[in-house]
C-alpha cells in the first residue's frame, strides 16, 4: 500500500515534531498511512526544502509547510 501523505522533515525540528504528531493522529483516525522522508539525507531534497521543512505532500502534491491543519488535511485525504 502506497502512502497518500508524505512529510519532508529533519531531525532535530520542533515544527517537524509538530506536523508528525499531526499527521500520524489524522491519518490514523481516516485509516491512511503516511511516509516520513528527511531530507538531510538527499541533496536535492534538502536545497529544495531546506527552509520550508516541515512540508507535507497528499497524493504527490504539495499540501502544506512549516505547520499542518488537521482540518485541511483531513478535508484533503477525503477528497482524494
Amino acid at each position: 500500500m502506497t502512502a497518500r501523505v508524505t512529510l519532508y522533515s529533519r531531525p532535530d525540528c520542533h515544527l517537524c515534531d509538530d506536523a508528525r504528531a499531526t499527521i500520524k493522529a489524522v491519518c490514523a483516525e481516516m485509516g491512511e498511512s503516511y511516509d516520513e522522508i528527511f531530507i538531510d539525507d538527499d541533496p536535492e531534497l534538502r536545497e529544495r526544502f531546506t527552509d520550508e521543512v516541515p512540508v507535507t505532500f497528499v497524493d504527490g502534491r504539495q499540501h502544506d509547510f512549516w505547520r499542518v491543519s488537521p482540518d485541511r488535511l483531513r478535508a484533503a485525504l477525503q477528497q482524494g
